[in-house]
């Protein structure tokens, strides 16, 4: 079994008397595919703002890479750790910013599509390789950053070429189809070089045929950038399809989780979200 490279643990979020998340606990393994579903409204989103360092949780803590990155205690007060052997020896839990997030090596998509809407497809994914530079303020005045700069234009090519958008990449991000603003939205988190990718609804509005190719399109990155994807999804077909693991969470409680043949035939999954078909 491959090692857990993210740990959510008793993380509650709560927005004055609405609990949003409520005491969720779950892991993604390395290499995995794992869907988290459930109605609207149920906490998702929240969820993976919480992960993502978005919002601080009411309680609980997130690791990452076997790293506590994020905690909290009931009364909404970073904890102070016992870390060595002699008294004295503490240090402050982080609380990462998002930014701080993806440079630990995740990298997110959003419900609503966020592009930058004045730049070229090309210089929308190019903005995300900020987080991998090296180079300092002084450096890049005076141009002495150019050998990397080149490097990660470099990058951005061959990134544009694996996910099909190389064609177009000098058009503007907001001229090019909707399946196609998904696709590049999913690249701009690519470049950040993530060890897991988090996708927020990335089938949403689309049709059948931009659902199918876009399942293909996870599949194919996923191996091809030895990536971990967690994903919040309510097209149910590529949810089964590609999910090593599910789990289902309802008004802000999860309910379930195992395999996509074991959630099909979860009664309370079912009563809760699934349903029925029509001809059962």
């Amino acid at each position: 079994m491959n090692k857990t490279l993210l740990k959510v643990e008793n993380v509650t979020m709560q927005f004055g008397g609405v609990v949003a998340v409520d005491n969720m606990n779950l892991e993604v393994r390395e290499g995995e595919i794992v869907s988290l579903i459930g109605p609207n409204g149920a906490g998702k989103t929240t969820a993976f703002n919480v992960i993502t360092g978005v919002y601080q949780p009411t309680n609980g803590c997130v690791w990452f890479q076997e790293k506590k990155i994020i905690e909290n205690h009931p009364q909404g007060k970073l904890k102070t750790q016992y870390k060595g052997q002699h008294a004295g020896e503490y240090s402050t839990v982080l609380a990462p910013t998002p930014d701080k997030v993806t440079k630990l090596g995740m990298a997110r998509t959003f419900q609503n599509i966020r592009l930058w809407k004045s730049q070229t497809v090309f210089d929308n994914v190019l903005i995300a390789k900020h987080c991998r530079t090296h180079s300092n303020f002084l450096s890049a005045t005076f141009r002495l950053n150019r050998k990397e700069e080149a490097e990660q234009r470099a990058d951005v090519e061959r990134l544009l070429q694996v996910v099909g958008l190389s064609d177009v990449k000098e058009e503007l991000a907001t001229s090019l189809p909707y399946g196609k603003q998904r696709r590049l939205e999913i690249a701009r988190a690519l470049a950040a070089e993530p060890k897991l990718l988090l996708l927020d609804e990335p089938a949403a509005g689309m049709n059948p045929q931009e659902t199918s190719e876009l399942t293909a399109f996870i599949g194919q990155i996923r191996d091809q950038f030895h990536l971990t994807v967690f994903l919040i999804e309510h097209h149910m077909d590529l949810v089964m399809d590609i999910s090593d693991r599910i789990y289902v969470l309802d008004f802000g409680k999860l309910i379930a989780d195992g395999t996509p043949a074991e959630i099909q035939n979860n009664k309370r999954v079912i009563d809760a979200y699934l349903g029925v078909a029509e001809d059962a």
